[in-house]
């Protein structure tokens, strides 16, 4: 049996512990963050409709899994030209709906509309044009991101890659990513980031820049 334990103090759970409280409220999701204070380690979800508060804390692979993926990004985003913004950790949230905390998350296409900003308020910023999510220890349920209405999700799970984009309401899987049209990212991603785990990742990160500098860029 998984416990877990808040206090003023913070938030105990541990690894691997992934905990559902039930009929809680958007002030409840609220004092929970103010009680995990700087304990980034510990990842707090919140969803309005079922009136659930999810509190995980990843295990140490999901941290390994999650830099590599995001390193993967900026990768692509370098070959493709394109300047960016990214955050992590960071909470997003949009009042009295949802709060969640992707593992990492891209402004590129609204870079500039955040720049120089410390706190992303979704009443009044837009999201993060791409949201990452590693489920190496609960599962990530993309009805979880419908109030947040971020266009890209991908998450990666049991080494395969699923993106889904938002269509206004809901989220729907798709084989290429609307953010690198033209590149086999559901390929790449899965076998680099298995890469980095046998051979490290400053190798595996090399060996996948080799490969886009071979791989034609989409016009």
């Amino acid at each position: 049996m998984v416990n877990v334990t808040i206090t003023s103090a913070g938030i105990e759970l541990s690894p691997g512990g992934d905990v559902v409280l039930r009929q809680q409220t958007w002030g409840d999701y609220e004092d929970l963050l103010e009680c995990r204070q700087d304990h980034a380690a510990i990842k707090v979800r919140y969803n309005a409709r079922t009136q659930e508060i999810r509190i995980m804390a990843p295990l140490p692979n999901h941290g390994n899994e999650s830099d590599m993926l995001s390193d993967l990004v900026k990768a692509l985003l370098r070959h493709t030209g394109r300047d960016w913004q990214g955050f992590d950790p960071i909470t997003l949230k949009r009042f009295g709906e949802a709060g969640l905390e992707p593992d990492a998350c891209f402004y590129i296409q609204h870079r500039e509309a955040i720049l120089g900003k410390e706190r992303i308020d979704l009443q009044t910023d837009p999201p993060p044009d791409l949201a990452l999510e590693v489920d190496a220890t609960s599962m990530t349920g993309t009805a979880d991101y419908e109030p947040l209405r971020v266009p890209e999700v991908w998450i990666y799970r049991e080494g395969s890659l699923l993106i889904y984009v938002f269509d206004g309401r809901h989220y729907r899987e798709t084989s290429e990513s609307p953010a690198f049209p033209g590149l086999p990212v559901s390929q790449w991603i899965p076998e680099y980031v298995r890469r980095a785990w046998h051979v490290g990742s400053s190798v595996a990160m090399r060996e996948f820049e080799k490969t886009l500098r071979e791989f034609p860029t989409p016009e």
